[in-house]
C-alpha cells in the first residue's frame, strides 16, 4: 500500500528517489509547468530545451527521465506530459493532472519515495494528483513471488505544494487516499482468480470490511435465497458447486436525509452456462463481477469519507457454470418479484441476478437506485473499451450521472431505452424472456432491468462492460486488468445526493 504525504518543502531541497515535474505545450513551444521552477533553475533555465533535444513534446502519456543536476537532492528527474497548457494562467484540467501523475507512478517502479512537483493551485489540484499517483502506483502481486529485489511502484508519494496544516488540503488528501484505496481493493477483487473469489469468498470480504468500517452487512446464502424465492440468482448459480449469495452492505449517516441504493452484478466467473462461450472469450471472465466490486468499493469509500447520505449496496453474487444441474435454454425462472422469465440464453445471466437484487432494493424505497454491471458485449461494440453506457428511467438523472462521470474523469455516454425494443422480449411461455432483438442488445438489457425497478423510484443502469477490465498496455493511471471503473462516479453521485443536487 502506497503512503501519501503533503509537503511544503521546496522541490530542490526534498530528498527522494525521484522528482516528478510537468511539461506542457504552448503553441509550438515546450514549457515547464508551474511547481517545477526550482528544478528548471537547477538546469540553468534550460529544462525545456534539454527535453526538446530528447524528443519531448509535452503530450499526455509522455514520460522522460533525466539525471538530476547539482542543486537537487534527488538523483532522477521525471518529466511527464500534461498536454496543452491552459490559456491566461488558468489551472490545468484535473484529469490531465490525474493521468500525468498516474503515468509518473507507473514509470517509477523501483523508486521507494517519489516527490511530485506538479501544478497545485487549489486543494482540488492536490486531490487529482494524489488520485492519479495512488492509482498509478497499483500493482497486483498477490500470486507472484518476485523476490526481495522486485521493482515495485513507489511505497511513498510526497505531494509538493500541498499544505498539510490547511484543512481543505488535508481533507482533499484524505479523500483521495480513501477513494483510491477502495478502488484498488476493487481492482484486487477483479484480478483475483475465480477459484479463490467464489460468491462465498466475496461475501466474506464484504463482512470483513463491514466490521472494519462499521457497516451493516447481511448475507443471504443459498438456503435463504431459496426460502425467499430469488429465482433469478438461484437459476444462474444452479450449475455451480459454489452456491450464490446476495449481500446487503449498508452505510448510514446520522444526518442523512436521502438514501442511494447501488446494485452490482457479481458473476465471479461466467462460462456462459449451457450457452457456453466460444473459445477465446472465457479467459477474462473472472472480471464479470466488476459491477459488484464497484458497488462494494463505493459504499466503503462513502463511509470512510463520511458523506451525509445513506448508501446501501446490493451484491448479486453467483458463478455461471454448465453442469447437469444448470439452468437450460427454455427453462422458466420465477423471479423474486413474482414475474416469470423464460431463459433463452444462459449467457444473458447478469440481468437475471440484477433483477432479483433490483426488486429487493426497491422494497426499501430509496430515493434512487443505480445498478452497475459488465452486462453486454453490445455496449462494447457501441462505445468501445473505455466508455460506459448510462441508461435511466429519468432523462435528467441520466444527464446528471453523465456529467458527474466527466467531472471525475470517467468516460461515459447517455444511451436511450427505446420502447419499441421491449416487444422483442415477449414470451409465449412466460411473462417475458431474458433475450430480445439482437440489434441494440445493450438497450434491450436495460429495458429488461427496468421491469424490476419499483414504481416511482428513480433508476439508472451503468453498463461498464468496456472499461471494467483493460487487456492492453497500461496508460495514465489505468493498469492492465481490473480498473475499478465507475467507483469514482458512484462516490461523487453519493456526495451530490447528500447535497441534494441530484
Amino acid at each position: 500500500m502506497t503512503a501519501l504525504t503533503l509537503s511544503t518543502a521546496g522541490a530542490a531541497t526534498l530528498r527522494a528517489d525521484a522528482l516528478v515535474v510537468g511539461v506542457a505545450t504552448s503553441g509550438k513551444a515546450l514549457v515547464v509547468a508551474p511547481g517545477a521552477e526550482a528544478v528548471d533553475k537547477a538546469f540553468d533555465g534550460r529544462l525545456a530545451a534539454v527535453l526538446e533535444t530528447l524528443g519531448a513534446s509535452g503530450a499526455e502519456g509522455e514520460a522522460i527521465k533525466l539525471p538530476a543536476p547539482a542543486g537537487l537532492k534527488t538523483p532522477v528527474v521525471l518529466a511527464v506530459g500534461l498536454g496543452a497548457a491552459p490559456e491566461d494562467g488558468a489551472a490545468f484540467d484535473a484529469e490531465a493532472l490525474r493521468r500525468a501523475a498516474g503515468t509518473a507512478a507507473r514509470t517509477l517502479t523501483g523508486a521507494k519515495k517519489a516527490a511530485f512537483a506538479l501544478p497545485v493551485t487549489a486543494p482540488g489540484d492536490a486531490e487529482a494528483i494524489a488520485e492519479g499517483a495512488l492509482l498509478g502506483a497499483y500493482a497486483f502481486t498477490a500470486y507472484q513471488d518476485r523476490g526481495k529485489d522486485a521493482k515495485l511502484p513507489p511505497a511513498e508519494i510526497v505531494l509538493l505544494g500541498g499544505k498539510p496544516r490547511d484543512k481543505a488540503f488535508k481533507a482533499a488528501a484524505e479523500r483521495a487516499l480513501a477513494l483510491t484505496e477502495e478502488i484498488n481493493r476493487a481492482r484486487d477483487l477483479i484480478n483475483m482468480p475465480p477459484n479463490d473469489l467464489t460468491p462465498a469468498a466475496f461475501a466474506a470480504t464484504a463482512q470483513a470490511a463491514g466490521k472494519e468500517h462499521g457497516l451493516k452487512v447481511q448475507v443471504l446464502d443459498e438456503k435463504a435465497l431459496a426460502k425467499g424465492g430469488y429465482g433469478g440468482i438461484l437459476g444462474v448459480g444452479a450449475g455451480s458447486q459454489n452456491p450464490p449469495r446476495l449481500v446487503r452492505i449498508a452505510y448510514t449517516h446520522p444526518d442523512a436525509e436521502r438514501t442511494l441504493a447501488l446494485v452490482g452484478k457479481g458473476i465471479t466467473y461466467d462460462s456462459g452456462g449451457i450457452s457456453l462461450k466460444p473459445a477465446g472469450h472465457n479467459e477474462t471472465m473472472k472480471c464479470d463481477m466488476s459491477g459488484a466490486a464497484a458497488v462494494f468499493a463505493a459504499v466503503v469509500a462513502a463511509a470512510r469519507i463520511g458523506l451525509a447520505v445513506n448508501v446501501t449496496g446490493w451484491l448479486a453474487l453467483a458463478e455461471n457454470m454448465p453442469s447437469g444441474s444448470a439452468t437450460r435454454p427454455g427453462d422458466v425462472l420465477r423471479m423474486y418479484s413474482g414475474k416469470t422469465v423464460e431463459v433463452l440464453n444462459t449467457d444473458a445471466e447478469g440481468r437475471l441476478v440484477l433483477a432479483d437484487a433490483l426488486t429487493k432494493a426497491s422494497e426499501e424505497n430509496p430515493d434512487a437506485i443505480v445498478d452497475v454491471a459488465t452486462l453486454t458485449g453490445a455496449m462494447v461494440l457501441a462505445l468501445g473499451n473505455r466508455t460506459f453506457g448510462i441508461m435511466a428511467n429519468d432523462d435528467d438523472y441520466r444527464t446528471a450521472i453523465h456529467e458527474i462521470a466527466g467531472e471525475v474523469g470517467e468516460q461515459s455516454w447517455p444511451m436511450p431505452l427505446p420502447a419499441d425494443l421491449r416487444k422483442g422480449m415477449d414470451s409465449p411461455t412466460a411473462d417475458m424472456a431474458n433475450m430480445g432483438e439482437r440489434m441494440g442488445g445493450g438497450l434491450v438489457a436495460g429495458l429488461f432491468l427496468k421491469e424490476f425497478v419499483g414504481e416511482g423510484i428513480t433508476w439508472a443502469h451503468l453498463d461498464i462492460a468496456g472499461p471494467a477490465f483493460h487487456e492492453g498496455a497500461p496508460y495514465g493511471y489505468t493498469p492492465k486488468g481490473g480498473t475499478g471503473s465507475a467507483v469514482r462516479t458512484l462516490v461523487k453521485l453519493a456526495e451530490r445526493t447528500a447535497d441534494g443536487d441530484v
